[in-house]
């Protein structure tokens, strides 16, 4: 490209100006001390200046190379802490199913399973009872009163005088299973199951059969205040642990008994 049309393509996109701004500077002071028309101290100011104007130019590019070492050199030490395995429980840990009640909210295939599931069961039971009534499977596990197993839970959390606690938690959440078993057009799409012992976590899954399924899994506490730990597993991103915390569902489905009549339910599970 010639030079004048490389100075109409900067002049016309923005480039390079501090260089054509020095440059004219450097020019018109060069001329004007020449002809003797300024102040030899006003010359040697702006003689100052330009030099000082094109150590700012020079600098620049070296002041972005800097931060953007900076920036690399902090992408290295996380990748290297992940690599090693030394990353801080806040990075996975937190108290919130994340993403849940979109989830919940456009899933085909919801299964959850818990102590009580009393939280669970009441916050979403609006998504819960929309997607049956769209076709979609919902699957819930606990507890089961007739087994004792209230009894357990108690002494875990340690009150084990006080069973009525946990008994009351899943009447009511049976009262709202029950609810939606009633909806119109549920159907056997909604499956009930009690398990005969205090499950060692919760689970609440999103069309975990799917290359985009999720699990959250939350990890039961003995006396902590406030929301217990949850952990996330994605399909695609953590094959191994989905793949464990999956069959574990399973593995608790089989081995509870179904919901029948007896319990305020329609005979038929699956």
């Amino acid at each position: 490209m010639r030079p004048l049309q490389r100075l109409r393509a900067d002049l016309s996109t923005g480039k390079n100006l501090e260089i054509y701004v020095t440059a004219l500077i450097a020019l018109g002071v060069g001329v004007l001390g020449v002809v003797g028309a300024v102040n030899p101290t006003v010359v040697s100011a702006a003689t100052l200046a330009t030099l000082a104007l094109l150590a700012v130019n020079a600098l620049g590019p070296r002041l972005q190379v800097t931060a953007l070492e900076r920036q690399v050199a902090e992408l290295n030490r996380l990748v290297s802490e992940k690599i090693s395995g030394d990353v801080s429980a806040d990075a996975f840990l937190t108290t919130v199913k994340e993403g849940l009640d979109q989830r919940i909210a456009r899933g085909e295939d919801i299964r959850l399973a818990g102590v009580t599931l009393s939280r669970t069961i009441r916050n979403h039971f609006p998504d819960l009872e929309s997607r049956l009534l769209r076709g979609a499977s919902v699957k819930v596990l606990l507890i089961d009163l007739a087994a004792g197993v209230a009894q357990e839970a108690a002494r875990r959390s340690t009150v084990a005088e006080h069973p009525e606690i946990f008994e009351n938690r899943v009447r009511s959440t049976l009262d709202l299973l029950r609810r939606l078993a009633a909806a119109p057009g549920a159907g056997e799409r909604l499956a009930v199951r009690f398990m005969p012992y205090v499950p060692a976590f919760g689970l609440s899954m999103v069309d975990p059969e799917g290359e985009d399924g999720v699990i959250h899994v939350e990890l039961g506490t003995h006396h902590a205040p406030g929301p217990d730990p949850v952990f996330t597993l994605l399909a695609a991103r953590d094959p191994h642990w989905y793949q464990h915390f999956l069959a574990e569902f399973e593995h608790m489905w089989k081995t509870g008994r179904a919901a029948g009549p007896e319990d305020g339910f329609p005979g038929h599970d699956s």
